[in-house]
């Protein structure tokens, strides 16, 4: 409970950034390059309007750690959300059609399984960038970042959906619709999606921390969100090169805020797999 209060919050804030930051970041008349790379408002030299400090470009940490925060959550939701219709929906199929079908996307789903998944979404995120034209990549890196992840989760969500699929499909309820001739289509919608969606949502849960972590790898490495839109990734980037300079709050804090979001989210996952386990009732 104490990790979905921390989830909640902390979504909270970033989602509301517009209206509780200090300053906006992408506001160019409300950044001074005079207040580069000051320190936090308690430590000497700083400034009580900075709390957390400004950056190299001038932006208050604060500020840029809300939009940054919100814009990797916004990623992290929409690859899960991507990579959780392609791994259900191919995973369905495989479980309740079997044969030939299922030997086929069981396959591909191993495959991919044996490449990291961080070198699997560098490989895809640099085929798309070469594909879009130079004067489209940076207006849709953050769409390429977010199809690269949803690629890389699919078997997870796939593998787990094929399992119950094979389960739910042997139930008696499964086979009176068969019986009095419901199409296929029709029982899959209708009676092995809703049956089989609980522990994907753990799964999702679960994802969810290791898709922020897959953007924040990806925009560390230079390979995702642009320098000039702050995320959590790229905010640690750029105060990595100057934390042998002695500014070492403009890669603590960032990196912090990372920290806190992924492990709570991850003790989420762990609750909710807990409470819809029936087993543990």
């Amino acid at each position: 409970m104490i990790a979905a209060f921390i989830t909640i919050a902390c979504v909270l804030a970033t989602m509301l950034a517009p209206w509780i930051a200090p300053f906006n970041p992408f506001d160019p008349t409300q950044i001074s390059l005079w207040d580069g790379k000051l320190p936090p408002s308690w430590i000497e030299g700083g400034q009580a309007q900075y709390i957390l400090g400004t950056d190299n470009q001038g932006r208050d940490m604060l500020s840029t750690i809300l939009y940054g925060g919100r814009l990797s959550i916004i990623v992290g939701i929409a690859a899960v959300c991507l990579g959780m219709a392609l791994g259900v929906i191919l995973g369905v199929i495989s479980g309740y059609f079997g044969g030939a079908v299922d030997a086929i996307i069981m396959r591909i789903a191993d495959i991919q399984l044996t490449i990291p998944g961080i070198l699997l979404a560098i490989l895809i995120n640099g085929i798309g960038r070469t594909l879009l034209p130079l004067e489209m990549r940076e207006d849709f890196a953050i769409y390429v970042v977010i199809f690269a992840i949803g690629l890389t989760d699919w078997p997870q969500f796939a593998r787990v959906t094929r399992g119950a699929t094979l389960v739910e499909s042997q139930k008696e309820y499964v086979q009176a619709a068969r019986v009095i001739g419901l199409p296929r289509w029709l029982i899959i919608v209708r009676h092995i999606l809703p049956n089989v969606m609980r522990p994907v949502l753990v799964i999702a849960t679960i994802g969810l921390a290791l898709a922020i972590i897959s953007e924040a790898t990806l925009s560390f490495l230079g390979q995702g969100i642009p320098p000039t839109t702050p995320s959590l990734g790229t905010l640690i980037r750029v105060g990595n090169e100057y934390l042998f300079s002695g500014l070492w709050w403009i890669t603590l804090f960032p990196a912090a805020a990372l920290v806190v979001l992924v492990f709570a989210v991850n003790l989420l996952g762990d609750w909710m797999r807990d409470a819809l386990n029936p087993k543990l009732r």
